[in-house]
C-alpha cells in the first residue's frame, strides 16, 4: 500500500509540473520586444538609385521595438531608430552631370514611428502555436530629426541654421515608413526577423539640397561673403572648382558673371528625400515565467521538459 501511495504522489508531482509548465502557453501573450540593426540608404539630390546607375552607398542604422497583438493578423509596434545616412557627388553617374558640384553631407538622424502590421498567419494564438515562419507587410507614421551636415576646413559644420538656400525649414519631418517583412520562429520565445523598410517624407532638405541652382539666391550668399557676415554660406553653397579662386575659395567675379546657373539640385521639384533600411534581428515575446521557463529553467525537470 505504502509503494502504491509513493507511485501515485510521483504521478501527481509530475503531472502537476508538467501542467504547470505548460500554463503559460495556454493563452495568448500579446506584448513583445524586438532589436535588429542592418544598413540605411538615402534617397535625394546627392544619390539617384532610380534614374542611374549609383550602386549602394550604404550607411547603418539600429532599431527597437514594442508590439502589442490585437487582432486575429494584426499587430501594433511602437518604433525607436538612430540612423546614419550620407551622400556625395563624385561617385555619381556621369550621365547625371552631378560630380562637378562637389557637394557632401551626412546626417545623424532620431526616429521614432507607429506602425500596423498585417501577417500572412494569425499571429492571435498561443506562443506555442506560432507558425514556423510568418511574413507580414507594414505601414505607419513617424517623425525623424533632421540635422544635415558637412566639413568645411577639416570641421563638421550644421547645415540647417545657414539657410544656403534662403528657405528655412523644421530640425523635425514627418515620414511615413512602409516595407515587408518576415519572421522564423526559433522557440516559445523568440523569432528571427528580416524586415526592409523605405520611409517617404515631407521634406526636400535631407540633404541640405533642393533648389536646381543658385539663380535666387546666390546675390545674398554674395553680400553675406563680402561683407563678412556669414562668409560660410556662399562657401557651402557652392563648392564646383570652377568657381574658386587658386586659393580655394569661391570666386565672386566668376560667380557674379555667371548669372546664378550654377547647379546645385536635381531638377525633381515635386519629389521628396527618402530612405531605406534593412534590419536584421531578434524579437522576444514576453510572458509571466520567460526568465524561470527559458533563462533560469528548472533544473529537476529540464530533461523531461524542454521545448526548445
Amino acid at each position: 500500500m505504502r509503494k502504491v501511495l509513493l507511485v501515485f504522489l510521483f504521478f501527481l508531482l509530475g503531472s502537476e509540473a508538467f501542467s504547470q509548465s505548460f500554463y503559460r502557453y495556454r493563452f495568448e501573450e500579446p506584448w513583445s520586444f524586438s532589436a535588429s540593426i542592418g544598413p540605411s540608404q538615402y534617397f535625394g539630390e546627392l544619390y539617384s538609385f532610380w534614374k542611374y546607375s549609383e550602386g549602394v552607398q550604404p550607411d547603418w542604422n539600429a532599431n527597437i521595438a514594442f508590439h502589442y497583438t490585437f487582432g486575429t493578423h494584426l499587430r501594433a509596434r511602437g518604433d525607436f531608430s538612430y540612423i546614419k545616412m550620407s551622400g556625395q557627388d563624385p561617385p555619381s553617374d556621369p550621365r547625371a552631370y552631378r560630380t562637378p558640384r562637389n557637394l557632401n553631407f551626412r546626417a545623424k538622424n532620431w526616429e521614432m514611428a507607429g506602425i500596423i502590421e498585417y501577417y500572412w498567419h494569425p499571429v492571435k494564438v498561443p506562443n506555442i502555436h506560432r507558425p514556423l515562419w510568418n511574413p507580414y507587410i507594414f505601414f505607419g507614421v513617424g517623425m525623424t530629426t533632421n540635422n544635415p551636415e558637412t566639413q568645411l576646413d577639416g570641421e563638421w559644420v550644421d547645415l540647417r541654421p545657414l539657410q544656403l538656400e534662403n528657405n528655412p525649414y523644421e530640425r523635425y519631418i514627418i515620414t511615413f515608413p512602409m516595407g515587408l517583412g518576415f519572421k522564423y520562429k526559433l522557440n516559445v520565445y523568440m523569432d528571427l526577423t528580416f524586415e526592409g523598410n523605405y520611409r517617404f517624407t515631407l521634406s526636400d532638405y535631407m540633404d541640405d539640397i533642393s533648389a536646381y541652382n543658385v539663380s535666387e539666391f546666390y546675390l545674398d550668399l554674395v553680400e553675406d561673403y563680402v561683407s563678412g557676415n556669414n562668409p560660410d554660406r556662399l562657401r557651402l553653397a557652392i563648392r564646383n572648382p570652377n568657381f574658386m579662386d587658386d586659393n580655394g575659395l569661391p570666386d565672386v567675379d566668376k560667380i557674379l558673371r555667371n548669372g546664378g546657373r550654377i547647379r546645385r539640385g536635381s531638377g525633381l521639384r515635386h519629389r521628396f528625400d527618402g530612405y531605406m533600411t534593412v534590419n536584421v534581428g531578434l524579437e522576444i515575446h514576453f510572458s509571466e515565467d520567460i526568465f524561470q521557463n527559458w533563462i533560469f529553467r528548472n533544473r529537476i525537470y529540464e530533461k523531461r521538459f524542454r521545448f526548445w
